[in-house]
């Protein structure tokens, strides 16, 4: 008599292909990285007082308004040079968190040149599209003094869907190259998971990301006809197979198929409101708090460095709240792929690999606050439960 099916041993003898030494390793650098949260705040509200003690972006908005008001001019202009000065300041804490960390936990092969020239030019990037951003944001001060934080949800959505639309085609392909899949076997089963959920099969793609980071991975991002499937090259890099390559791309497609992507977007929206709603009744208090007593009011661009240091700590205490939206999405999208590719023995292989950058067994609470994804530990035992419920749709050999 055939013995049943174990879930839980499953879910053990998966984690267990990881030593306890890479379990140890993945536990510090997953726990570390919730300490950076703080650390990440609290650089963010010292660079802002700084700037605020320093009067360069007051002195800019005077120097601009000398001879008569230009609102929009100034909008611009103070938005984007704030934003270069800030990722100035931050530069050596943002070097720590985003290249030497991961040097140290061997998440990225890049060298510290090339991530510092990648991040210029995202920051530069960043600083005009964010500083066309608050063109419309402090026009909509201007005129809506009163309500503007009511509208802010729709400006909110109008920039979220702007950045989706264009990252694919004008943004991503700066940092990395982006190709169809190659002719063989995955290609042909990434075209027919396509074709069988409805998916253009020319939305999936491979891209270099081995060139930033050593990490297991693949995302869906773009909005409608931008939106795209893509794969690291990393996946291959560290041996997937057919298997993995469905369980994995599947997930993907949950994401497509679901439109994650807007359903979380409009999510980010109606928090804006809230948070801009708040930054509409702090800024008084907190700009007094920072010493901002030359900016002149909300209204005023200078004050920029007030509303950062009001939405970060906004930031802060919603983690868990955004994390927890990103949350359900990843769980939906896994059980679209058991759904519709039936391999939980691909998808738990594949998030085994990425124990290594998200610790696999967290604590309930510390689940909820810092984890954006659910743990692989629950993942795997996930997919583990939908072998053991479906054994007659189970792929041979599993």
């Amino acid at each position: 008599m055939a013995q049943a099916f174990d879930p839980a041993a499953a879910t053990a003898a998966y984690l267990a292909q990881l030593p306890p030494e890479a379990h140890a390793k993945a536990t510090a650098y997953t726990q570390g990285g919730h300490w950076l949260l703080l650390w990440g705040f609290l650089v963010a509200v010292v660079v802002s007082w700084l700037i605020v003690r320093s009067g360069v972006l007051v002195g800019l908005r005077r120097g601009l308004e000398k001879r008569r008001p230009r609102p929009v001019l100034v909008s611009l202009v103070v938005g984007i040079v704030y934003l270069l000065v800030d990722g100035v300041l931050s530069l050596p804490w943002s070097a720590y968190s985003g290249w030497w960390r991961q040097k140290q936990y061997g998440l990225t092969s890049q060298a510290f040149t090339g991530w510092l020239g990648e991040s210029a030019i995202n920051l530069a990037i960043m600083s005009v599209l964010f500083g066309l951003f608050f063109v419309a944001l402090y026009a909509l001060i201007r005129r809506a003094p009163r309500t503007w934080w009511l509208w802010s949800g729709a400006l909110t959505a109008g920039f979220i869907a702007l950045m989706l639309i264009i990252a694919p085609i004008y943004i991503e392909p700066i940092f990395n190259k982006y190709t169809p899949a190659p002719a063989g076997p995955v290609r042909d089963t990434v075209v027919a998971m396509a074709k069988a959920n409805g998916i253009p099969a020319d939305k999936i793609f491979v891209y270099n990301g081995s060139k930033q980071s050593n990490a297991y991975t693949a995302n869906v991002s773009g909005l409608f006809g931008t939106a795209r499937v893509a794969m690291s090259d990393t996946m291959f890099k560290q041996g997937a197979d057919i298997a993995e390559v469905r369980g994995v791309v599947g997930h993907e497609m949950g994401h497509y198929a679901h439109h994650h992507v807007i359903w979380i977007a409009g999510a980010m929206s109606l928090l804006a409101v809230l948070a801009f709603f708040l930054v509409d009744r702090l800024f008084n208090p907190v700009s007094r708090l920072l010493g901002a007593e030359q900016v002149k009011g909300l209204a005023d661009p200078a004050g920029l460095p007030v509303l950062s240091v009001i939405l970060a700590v906004l930031a802060l205490l919603g983690t868990p709240v955004t994390n927890s939206l990103i949350r359900i999405a990843e769980t939906d999208a896994d059980r679209y792929s058991l759904e519709h590719e039936n391999e939980p023995d691909g998808l738990s292989k594949a998030l085994v690999k990425t124990i290594e950058y998200r610790a696999a067994t967290p604590g309930v609470v510390e689940e909820v606050l810092f984890y954006d994804h659910p743990s692989v530990g629950r993942r795997v035992r996930n997919a583990m439960d939908w072998k053991a419920a479906h054994p007659a749709s189970a792929k041979p050999g599993t």
